[in-house]
Order: C-alpha cells, then sequence, then structure tokens
C-alpha cells in the first residue's frame, strides 16, 4: 500500500490592509510622534534657554571688546581673541590656574576617599546607621552661604572655636583666613566638608547594588577584609566612582561662594582661583573687563569639557574590553 507524501501546509497570506487601516495606523504613529516631541519640547526649551542661550553669550562676550555703555547699547566692537591673550598674559593667570588645580585635586581626593570609607562603613547593618547617615547628609542640604559662613566664624583668627582648641593644646592662633599660607587649605577644608555626603550617598547606592553572594564567594577563598576590598568591592565599583569623581570635578571647578565669602580670593590673590577670577574681573571692579571675565569662565567650561571627553573615552575602553 503506498502512501501519498504528505505537503507541508502553506503559510497563510496575510490579507491585505484595507486603505482605512493603513491611514488609521499612520494616524497613530502620528499621534505617538506628536506625544513624545510634547514629552520633549520641556526638555529642550529648558536646556535651550539655561544652557545654549548662556554658553552663546559667553563665548559672544568672550570674542568682543565690552564696556558698561557697549554692554548695554550692544554695539560691542570685535575683538577676536584678543581678551583670551589678555587674560593669558595677566599676572593672575598663573596663581590663579595653579590655586584652581590644588583646589581641585585635594578637594576631590578628599572627598572620594572619606565619602568611600564611610559608605563601606554604612554597608555594614547595625542600629541606628540610618540615623547616622541622615546626620552626615545636613553639610549638603545647608545652603552654601549658611556654610561658607559657619566656617568663617569657625576659622576666624580671635574668636574663632578652630584657634580656641589650638590654645586649649598648647599651640598658637593661626590665622586661617588672612594668611597667605592658609587662606587656600582653610577654603579647601571647608569645601571637602560640604562635598562629603554626596560622595557618601552616591558610593553607598552603589554599594548596595554589589551582591551579597561575591563577598561570600570570596570569604570562602580565604579573602581578608582588605582583599575583599580592592579585589572585589573597588573594582566593581568602578563605574560608579568614575561618575561620582566626574561630577565632583565639574561642580568643584566652578566652586566660587564658598571662596568668596570666607577669603575673597584673598589676601593679595593667595586663594584665588578662576571662579573668583572670573567674577572679580567682570562684577568686581568700578570699570568692569566683561570680555575678559567671559573668557576665564570659557576656559573653566574647556577644563571641565576635557575631562568629561576622558571620562567618555575611558567608559568606551571599559565597555569594549
Amino acid at each position: 500500500m503506498t502512501r501519498t507524501p504528505v505537503r507541508p501546509a502553506r503559510a497563510p497570506v496575510p490579507a491585505p490592509v484595507p486603505p482605512q487601516g493603513r491611514e488609521r495606523r499612520a494616524a497613530r504613529t502620528r499621534q505617538g510622534q506628536w506625544a513624545a516631541w510634547a514629552f520633549l519640547a520641556p526638555v529642550v526649551v529648558y536646556l535651550l534657554v539655561f544652557y545654549a542661550y548662556p554658553l552663546y553669550r559667553n563665548v559672544e562676550l568672550s570674542l568682543r571688546h565690552y564696556t558698561v555703555r557697549s554692554f548695554v547699547q550692544g554695539d560691542a566692537p570685535f575683538a577676536g581673541f584678543a581678551n583670551y591673550a589678555k587674560v593669558f598674559a595677566d599676572a593672575t593667570f598663573g596663581p590663579a590656574l595653579w590655586h584652581t588645580i590644588v583646589f581641585t585635586v585635594v578637594s576631590l581626593a578628599f572627598q572620594f576617599s572619606i565619602g568611600l570609607a564611610l559608605a563601606v562603613f554604612f554597608s555594614r547593618n547595625f542600629r541606628l546607621s540610618a540615623t547616622l547617615r541622615a546626620l552626615f547628609l545636613v553639610p549638603w542640604l545647608l545652603p552654601l552661604i549658611v556654610s561658607a559662613s559657619t566656617w568663617s566664624w569657625m576659622l576666624n583668627s580671635d574668636s574663632g572655636v578652630v584657634n580656641a582648641a589650638l590654645s586649649w593644646v598648647g599651640l598658637g592662633p593661626v590665622n586661617w583666613l588672612t594668611s597667605p599660607d592658609w587662606s587656600l587649605w582653610s577654603v579647601t577644608i571647608a569645601n571637602i566638608w560640604i562635598g562629603i555626603p554626596f560622595n557618601l550617598v552616591v558610593l553607598y547606592s552603589g554599594l548596595q547594588a554589589i551582591p551579597s553572594a561575591v563577598y561570600e564567594a570570596a570569604a570562602l577563598d580565604g579573602a581578608g577584609a582588605w582583599q575583599r576590598f580592592w579585589r572585589v568591592t573597588f573594582p566593581l565599583l568602578r563605574p560608579v566612582s568614575a561618575i561620582t569623581v566626574l561630577l565632583g570635578l565639574v561642580y568643584t571647578l566652578k566652586v566660587f561662594d564658598i571662596i568668596w565669602i570666607m577669603t575673597k580670593g584673598g589676601p593679595s590673590g593667595s586663594s584665588g582661583t578662576f571662579a573668583t577670577w572670573s567674577y572679580r574681573l567682570g562684577f568686581g571692579n568700578l570699570v568692569p573687563s566683561f570680555g575678559p571675565g567671559a573668557a576665564v569662565g570659557n576656559l573653566l567650561i574647556l577644563m571641565a569639557l576635557a575631562f568629561g571627553l576622558v571620562y567618555i573615552r575611558v567608559q568606551r575602553r571599559q565597555a569594549a574590553a
């Protein structure tokens, strides 16, 4: 008995979509696109108004010779890169650049190190852990004018509590805010204190994302506490650490309030950075120099942009590895 070969069933041919269905589908697609643009519009407007336009105005200010009259009337002559040449030739440029580097590097190093140590400490769940973490957020939540004024009072040469504590242990008073040798370190200490909570919060969140099974496996392999931190915690926390350092760098480069309230960049420019120098050029003199002040501000932007590009390149290399 011969069997008739079974032919595979053909896939059903989809029925053609009627014109009305295509129109409804196209209408839904257009509605979705309009809805997406409606949600995106506030962000675009915000970026254009508060970022793109101020950046354009700052670049335009740095390329023209503005006076108070021309600033109001808008007829400033084009100066090209003359304002940048004036800034580079200024005797303040070298010290301000050095102070900016020292202030930024030292602040970032201590903020990250102390924040990481506190994050590791609070990652162990113990009684009052949440309460202590909340208390550590106080410096971050306070207005900068309050924090800077408090540090100015604490470091006052005559009535500050820091010099009072030094006198109790037999040490002489220190002119924290009025000495060229100490003014930069004073504002740096205040900035470190203010920035530690940010590092604590971000790094603590990163630690919570590390699976506990990884630590258990390391402990079974005989790894000690330091080995677990160096071989497990630190490598797995690297992406969070990178973004923490980058955000801290961008913030620290533009710190102005703390320095201006505590020392105004003095004495004799010993604590002046690019941020305070830019403000002093643009607004701190009877005859403001808008062009050079904007040029110094653009140099800060370029520094932050350069570090941002380095961060993106490092992240791409790590993703490709």
